[in-house]
This record gives structure tokens, C-alpha cells and sequence, in this order.
């Protein structure tokens, strides 16, 4: 006999029962949320005062590998090749600027208030701990204290 194979549906519905799908699917809607933050933080403080050393727009910024290079209001190329490198150290500053932010006012902070919170749960096991070992001594020094009892009880009949 053949073993019956699982449905396709079957298997979907086994994969969407997963716990860490559900876990994706916050994650990816918590993010969607948040990236208003971060573009909120980036375009309202950090590329004004980036702005106030230099450019606020550097897609003006480009190189011509032949020339000559005309393109017109709407971007199109009209003769030459244009390198626009302005674009991209746009974007690439855009990225780290946006990193920074995530790193420094989330990242950071929750990191170390997770290290907080790990430390405490350790200080507890560990006065846990301790009180456990300290009842334990005094048991084992009561039981010392009873059996010395009974040694020294014997002797004196």
C-alpha cells in the first residue's frame, strides 16, 4: 500500500497554523506602522539639519561618461550618458540616516532595558539560590546536632 500524501490544502492549512506565521504577519504590520515613525523622525529633524551643512536635494549631483550630456525636466536622456551619483548618495545617506535613527532611539534602548530586566531575573535566582543553600546547611547542621545527640545519649547509659 501507497501512503495517502496530505493535500495541498492540507499542508496550507498546517503552514498558516504555525505559530511563527502569525508572529510574521505582526511583525510585518508593527513595521508598516513604525516606518511612519522613523520617515517622520528622518524627514522632520535629522534631513533639516543635514540640509543646514549642505544640500537638502543631491539628485542634482552627476557625471557625464560621454558628452555631451543634455536630459531634459522629466529625466529623460537626450544625448550623453549621465551618471547620476547624486541619487545615489541620496539614497545611501537616506539608509544610515534611517539606521542611525532605528538603532539609536529603538534598538538601543530596548536592548538595554531587556539587559535590565535579565539582571533582575538573575539577582532573584540568585537570592533564591542562596536562601536555598543556607536552608540547606542549617537542616544538614541540625542533623549533625541530632545525630551527636544520640551518639553522646548512648554513651552515657
Amino acid at each position: 500500500m501507497s501512503e495517502k500524501k496530505p493535500s495541498v490544502l492540507e499542508g496550507f492549512k498546517a503552514f498558516l497554523m504555525r505559530g511563527n506565521v502569525v508572529d510574521l504577519a505582526v511583525a510585518v504590520v508593527i513595521g508598516a506602522a513604525f516606518t511612519n515613525i522613523v520617515n517622520s523622525v528622518v524627514k522632520g529633524i535629522i534631513n533639516p539639519l543635514v540640509g543646514a551643512i549642505g544640500t537638502k536635494n543631491l539628485d542634482s549631483y552627476s557625471s557625464c561618461l560621454e558628452d555631451p550630456c543634455k536630459v531634459a525636466a522629466d529625466g529623460t536622456v537626450l544625448s550623453g550618458i549621465p551618471i547620476r551619483w547624486g541619487s545615489v548618495l541620496g539614497a545611501t545617506l537616506s539608509f544610515v540616516i534611517t539606521a542611525a535613527v532605528v538603532y539609536f532611539l529603538m534598538v538601543l534602548p530596548m536592548s538595554k532595558y531587556l539587559a535590565r530586566m535579565e539582571a533582575r531575573r538573575k539577582a532573584k535566582e540568585g537570592t533564591h539560590e542562596v536562601i536555598e543553600v543556607t536552608e540547606l546547611e542549617v537542616l544538614k547542621e541540625i542533623r549533625d546536632a541530632l545525630v551527636a545527640q544520640r551518639g553522646s545519649g548512648q554513651d552515657g547509659r
